[in-house]
């Protein structure tokens, strides 16, 4: 008895799977891959058109691409096998069964990628920083979150680590973002004309966003074993993709500004 149930069950199992089928299943997925990366393609071009609406348009393609592939993938299975209900039960629980014991990382990252989308932590075009990596998150997906270093290296984390670990987005959905930089100048300099300075140079740059402060903390630290006063600049970038321009951009002219008015540096 057992016996022949095996047999009809392995026989409803290769009239699913014949030829017709594998290949209405392989172009079918072509098809979903295919739209996605449309889907992609064309949202980079509305991003070129519609810059202030970045993170929007990158929001909305992400969870567009996370549904399609779901609900593609399980509309796709079912509309070309048409399994019977009764198999389609019991297949589902052998494969719950095996697959949570031989893919529960993967399962983990899976659960993460949703959590990630409904809690949003950070989101596409998000600065963060995480274990040690610092950079923009250009993709959520199903399993894993890619984030471009600055310096240009793509760092693919699995989504389950974001669930457990620290992160820290640095402008949190926002076009603007704080940008922190350090000056040092000697004990004896007048700091006030030494601030004065740097929020001149800050205020005049094509990159500040201008609509929030320009913030100062003050303090006196060790710098090559002698104390010195570090400005330390709080401003705000009106793009996070011109966060190092912005800085380098400052840094540059402060230090111009500091030699032709003699501000004393540390030694």
């Amino acid at each position: 008895m057992n016996d022949g149930n095996i047999v009809n069950d392995l026989t409803v199992v290769v009239e699913l799977f014949n030829v017709y089928a594998l290949m209405l299943l392989f172009i079918g997925g072509l098809l979903l891959w295919a739209l996605n990366w449309g889907i992609s393609k064309a949202s980079l071009k509305i991003t070129e058109k519609m810059p202030t609406r970045r993170f929007l348009i990158l929001q909305i393609t992400t969870l567009v691409g996370f549904v399609l592939y779901t609900v593609g993938t399980i509309a796709l299975v079912i509309g070309v096998l048409q399994p019977p209900k009764e198999f389609m039960l019991a297949a589902g629980g052998s494969i719950a069964v095996a697959l949570g014991f031989a893919l529960k990382d993967i399962a983990a990252s899976l659960v993460a990628g949703l959590l990630l989308l409904f809690d949003r932590p950070f989101r596409v075009g998000d600065r963060v920083s995480f274990a040690n990596v610092y950079g923009e998150i250009v993709s959520i997906g199903l399993r894993t979150v890619r984030l471009q270093t600055l310096d240009d290296n793509l760092v693919t984390i699995p989504n389950s680590r974001f669930i457990t670990d620290v992160v820290a987005s640095g402008n949190a959905g926002e076009l603007d973002m704080m940008v922190v930089t350090d000056f040092h100048v000697a004990l004896n300099a007048d700091i006030e004309q030494a601030k004065a300075i740097v929020e001149e140079i800050i205020v005049t740059s094509r990159y500040a966003y201008l609509k929030k402060p320009v913030t100062f903390a003050i303090e006196e630290i060790e710098v090559g074993y002698r104390l010195a006063i570090r400005l330390r600049a709080k401003a705000y970038v009106l793009d996070v993709h011109y966060e190092k321009a912005f800085q380098s951009d400052i840094v540059v002219r402060v230090s111009k500004r500091f030699t032709e008015m003699q501000v004393a540096r540390p030694e």
